[in-house]
């Protein structure tokens, strides 16, 4: 499937080079809060994933009825709205997800990464591009959650999804795995101070990943360069 130019730069940029927490350094109150395992992550994740996507196409759709004047308590209105109705669909649908989660899902309204897509990008842009926005920028979010979740749970417990089946759904049992047999677990990669401990881990990891890439690149052209030369 071919796909252009600005969707590619759009989903590099939810993904990996503006992503939520790496590039913008926000949502760090619910990645922290709820990711003791990488279910806890995976589920706030999907949460906001489905009221990113929805408010920016929201906004998009409503960016030319919107006075600019009252634009960002409008924003703010739509995403309380769609916060609302995930948090009621939660409840019914994935009621021990959403007692764990508790009141992070509602604090979904107060992650600034929404309200910024909303008004730097969703209020700019067509819907085709707001929406494909909002699915990079949410699935972005999502994978440092699992990432955060999934590397704090293996230390903490030497398991992997746990408990999957109970909080959401027996579909995804086959999640649950047993990483470190007869593991005794390491009590502060399950505290608040391993996740921050495990983040700044994460965040060095991914920019040394991104000098490696660079050096590549520099690399590479340097080495066309010198081609080029030996042409003329």
């Amino acid at each position: 499937m071919f796909i252009s130019e600005t969707y590619r730069r759009i989903a590099a940029d939810g993904i990996w080079n503006n992503n939520i927490v790496f590039g913008q350094n926000l949502a760090l109150c619910p990645l922290l809060a709820v990711t003791g395992t990488a279910t806890n992550g995976l589920g706030m994740g999907l949460a906001t994933l489905v009221v990113i996507i929805a408010s920016n196409g929201l906004i998009s759709v409503t960016r030319h009825l919107i006075p600019s004047e009252i634009r960002i308590p409008i924003f703010v209105l739509l995403i309380a709205a769609l916060v609302t109705l995930v948090d009621i669909l939660m409840n019914a649908w994935a009621h021990e997800l959403y007692k764990v989660l508790g009141l992070f899902i509602a604090l979904i309204v107060t992650n600034c990464a929404l309200l910024g897509r909303a008004e730097s990008f969703a209020s700019k842009q067509p819907v085709k591009e707001s929406l494909w926005d909002g699915l990079m920028m949410g699935l972005g979010l999502t994978l440092v959650l699992v990432a955060l979740g999934a590397a704090r749970e293996i230390s903490a417990s030497g398991t992997l999804f746990a408990n999957a089946s109970l909080l959401l759904g027996e579909s995804f049992k086959f999640l649950e795995v047993t990483m470190i047999p007869h593991y005794k677990g390491f009590l502060l990669m399950a505290l608040p101070p391993g996740g921050f401990i495990m983040l700044a881990f994460i965040i060095v990891g991914k920019r040394m990943i991104d000098n490696a890439l660079a050096l590549r690149k520099k690399v590479l052209v340097v080495s066309l360069d010198d081609e080029e030369v030996l042409v003329d």
